[in-house]
């Protein structure tokens, strides 16, 4: 709140709830509610949610930003990635992982 120079009835209506739900969490009496906390980072999407819930990690949240390394493509993969760049400008590379993970690289 001190963060955005909000007060607690300035917060209970940015995010729609009532404003004794906000002093309720201040003092401890309640933990905050799925709907509380999925309305805050709706509102403010710079709240890290592991901060949120827990009050360790980052706030506001940091923007990390992984590059792709080319030792992932053969040579004639980035080949053909130039080949259909002549015609085309690329929006996003998606490298999926046998373990179901994935990366997302937008340019």
């Amino acid at each position: 709140m001190s963060f955005y120079g909000l007060t607690a009835t300035a917060l209970a209506e940015s995010i729609e709830i009532q404003r004794s739900s906000i002093s309720h969490l201040l003092s401890g009496r309640n933990r905050p509610s799925l709907d509380f906390v999925l309305k805050v980072l709706e509102k403010y999407p710079e709240v890290e949610l592991y901060w949120l819930l827990n009050g360790k990690g980052t706030f506001p949240k940091e923007e990390k930003v992984e590059m792709a390394t080319p030792t992932l493509f053969q040579e004639n993969d980035i080949e053909n990635l130039n080949e259909i760049s002549k015609d085309e400008t690329i929006d996003k590379i998606i490298i999926f992982y046998k373990n179901g993970t994935f990366k997302s690289y937008k340019s």
